[in-house]
């Protein structure tokens, strides 16, 4: 396909995810089945044109002239134009194509977008000056959840909406069980891999931008081997805050895939013992084979129903809870959920977030530890469920996890930011990772 075929697609592209709220994934899944000629390198072109054009939604049809994804409708506009209007800007402003080349590149291809317009020409030439809009337009959030995120963040608001326009980079988590990090590093030094700055055993190899493709490491033998998985360096942080010793019982209370529950198989050495469990069985399949992968032996895979986990009531050193929350934390890789988001979705997931802590709580041992993790940056996902609950939970009380960052992190790096100086948040502009948020509370026994 030539460059103004793969402007179009992208185009269709968005039409389906806009018009029909399809998500991106499959949206271009579709596309792809639908248009067999198209190669990988052309859908990859397509799928980093939707996914910037998507990251950059509300300020892009700010600046071409569209107030709002949730206005159109009523305007009038129809998803065509405003899927045209995202991509056109996109192009202009994070492509760095111009005006000229476009009309170039449309000329040129009878696959291509029809000739820009006068009116197209005259917003891509810069006619609206951003800085004059709303502040949740600059800063890419959709607006009826602007008043929550900037009271999480305040001034900083806007700068940390901004930090998740970018490209996400791919970060690999070295398995100590089989790999020694330098030598990794030596393998992957062809695609510009550098130690991460904050995970001890994580690696990063940046985005580019435009054409740019990050590798496959999915298909390369370090990781068929077990010798990475590939986990975003916020979430391998919070594994290493759990702080699992060698001789612990861990309970992983909603295990998922499995990320996390190789992390700390790994910190611990494979010694101890770390239940993984998960409500969803189907979300479980993936961990027994990455376990064996990785050659993690102190697993053990529990399935639902619940009441599989009655012998370990009150016999837990640390139970992990990775709740179920609205992702908004992974925001930059999963832009098109922002704009799907919903006021019952975030109050299903608060909803969700008190049942788990309350199921969970009745494995911890005396003095054992309760963590509580999301992929939130919402202070209703985080902050406020662990007041509430330690408001019903008096035999459970809050400790400071900044101690144990600066034990297993350090003091001289980039540092996550804490509304009370006791729970934590890594965000894409104060950490360089996704956003994640973590509290530690210790059962007293009261």
């Amino acid at each position: 396909m030539r460059h103004g075929g793969r402007i179009q697609a992208a185009i269709e592209v968005l039409e389906d995810i806009i018009g029909q709220h399809t998500p991106a994934a499959h949206a271009l899944r579709d596309w792809g089945k639908a248009h067999r000629f198209a190669g990988s390198k052309d859908r990859a072109a397509i799928g980093g044109i939707v996914f910037d054009a998507l990251r950059r939604k509300s300020s892009t049809l700010w600046r071409m002239g569209i107030h709002s994804a949730e206005d159109k409708e009523s305007a009038g506009e129809s998803a065509s134009a405003s899927a045209r209007a995202l991509v056109l800007g996109t192009m202009v402003w994070a492509w760095d194509e111009s005006i000229e080349s476009l009309s170039a590149v449309f000329s040129e291809d009878e696959h291509s977008p029809t000739p820009l317009t006068k009116d197209e020409k005259l917003s891509l030439k810069g006619a609206r000056d951003l800085n004059m809009a709303p502040d949740w337009i600059r800063a890419d959030i959709p607006e009826w959840v602007w008043p929550a995120f900037s009271n999480n963040f305040g001034e900083n608001a806007v700068a940390e909406g901004q930090t998740m326009l970018r490209r996400p980079p791919l970060d690999l988590r070295v398995n100590g069980l089989k790999a020694d990090k330098k030598k990794v590093l030596v393998k992957l030094k062809q695609f510009g891999a550098l130690a991460a700055k904050l995970s001890p055993m994580g690696i990063r190899i940046e985005a580019g931008r435009k054409l740019d493709r990050l590798p496959n490491i999915q298909s390369d033998p370090m990781f068929l081997m077990g010798e990475v998985e590939i986990q975003d360096e916020g979430s391998q942080i919070v594994s290493l805050l759990v702080d699992a010793k060698p001789s612990e019982t861990v309970l992983d209370y909603c295990a998922g895939g499995g990320g996390k529950t190789l992390a700390l198989a790994a910190d611990m050495g494979n010694e101890g013992k770390i239940y993984a469990y998960d409500i969803d069985k189907r979300r479980l399949a993936p961990l027994y084979a990455r376990a064996q992968r990785a050659g993690a032996t102190n697993i053990e895979v529990v399935q639902p129903p619940q009441g599989n986990l009655s012998k370990l009531r009150g016999t837990i050193d640390r139970v992990l809870i990775d709740a179920p929350c609205t992702g908004s934390g992974t925001w930059r890789r999963k832009p098109d959920t922002k704009w799907r988001l919903s006021l019952n979705t975030l109050e299903l997931r608060i909803s969700e977030q008190k049942a788990v802590l309350e199921q969970a709580k009745q494995y911890v041992r005396p003095d054992g530890l309760l963590i509580y993790v999301t992929c939130s940056l919402f202070a209703e996902e985080n902050e406020g469920q662990i007041y509430s609950f330690l408001e019903t939970n008096k035999d459970f009380e809050l400790l400071s996890a900044g101690e144990v960052w600066e034990e297993r992190i350090g003091t001289d790096k980039a540092m996550p930011w804490s509304e009370d100086g006791c729970t934590l948040t890594m965000s894409p502009a104060s950490t360089n990772t996704d956003g994640f948020f973590l509290a530690v509370m210790r059962k007293t026994g009261k």
